[in-house]
């Protein structure tokens, strides 16, 4: 072998070593690295969970069995809501003297509701009460829970259809224990729900002395006449024909209308026959 073949023998050797040939018992990995990364991720948080990831999405079942619960105790809140809206007073403290924890069930699911205003119609009549008198008496009718005797100073006498309470009597609205002409401001707020609402407001109108005043809160949807709702102007109108005069008609919140009346001092002895208008039921929607 020349000197120059042997040159060019070792150069190859050189060469051969820079780039070895692949085994044939040992495949090419053509997957980029970052894949196999990922990959590797994968299997080890697999590996972690004990099984595949759609398992891990599963809810727990305490969670599971409080929704269920929080569904159940929204139906039944719906349902003795529409029960108040389509019965009378009187139908409605029978109903609820056989299952009080029933009357329960419902101002939960109705604190509920509360919960979702930006405002509530009970704090507006509350801060109008504490602008007047302390020495006025009010008549709470339809209490719930009693919060407006609770926030003001003024003698209350807190009406509802159940009492858990000494504070709250449990009546009929329509016919209360109250003396005619006894107290100075009778409240309603969300509580004109029976069939025979304007009896009442006939039992407010009894109870309060010349020049006071009748307040009144509801939901605004029930005064919407173009979604068979009741009129405004035929409920004011009928409660003026009763004999009151009307001082306020707050439209302004989104949720409720204000409506203040005062006792006329003097009561047409020409009763005409009072058409009251139908109040369209508040039905809450299924969330």
């Amino acid at each position: 072998m020349t000197t120059e073949e042997s040159t060019t023998s070792r150069n190859r050797k050189r060469k051969r070593q820079r780039n070895p040939k692949p085994s044939k018992e040992e495949p090419i990995d053509t997957t980029p690295k970052n894949q196999n990364n990922k990959k590797s991720q994968r299997d080890t948080k697999v590996q972690q969970h004990g099984g595949s990831s759609a398992s891990s999405k599963r809810p727990k079942p305490s969670n599971f069995l409080d929704a269920l619960r929080e569904r159940l105790s929204g139906g039944q809140f719906r349902m003795l809501n529409e029960k108040l809206y389509t019965c009378s007073g009187k139908e409605a403290l029978d109903y609820f003297k056989e299952d009080p924890e029933m009357f329960d069930m419902y101002h939960t699911g109705y604190q509920q509701q509360m919960s979702n205003w930006p405002e509530l119609p009970v704090n507006s009549i509350i801060n109008w009460l504490l602008s007047k008198s302390s020495s006025l008496v009010v008549a709470d009718f339809g209490c719930g829970d009693a919060r407006i005797a609770k926030s003001v100073k003024n003698k209350v006498f807190s009406f509802d259809l159940v009492s858990k309470n000494p504070s709250i009597i449990a009546c009929d609205m329509s016919n209360t224990s109250l003396e005619s002409s006894s107290v100075d401001v009778a409240v309603f707020c969300l509580s004109l729900m029976g069939t025979n609402y304007s009896s009442y407001i006939k039992e407010a109108h009894r109870v309060l002395r010349p020049s006071g005043m009748l307040l009144i809160a509801e939901v605004k949807s029930r005064f919407d006449p173009n979604n068979r709702g009741a009129d405004p102007k035929d409920f004011v109108k009928a409660v003026c024909d009763l004999g009151f005069t009307s001082v306020l008609k707050d439209f302004s919140n989104k949720m409720f209308i204000l409506f203040h009346f005062k006792k006329k001092e003097q009561v047409n002895s020409n009763q005409k026959i009072i058409k009251w208008p139908e109040l369209k039921a508040c039905l809450y929607k299924r969330r």
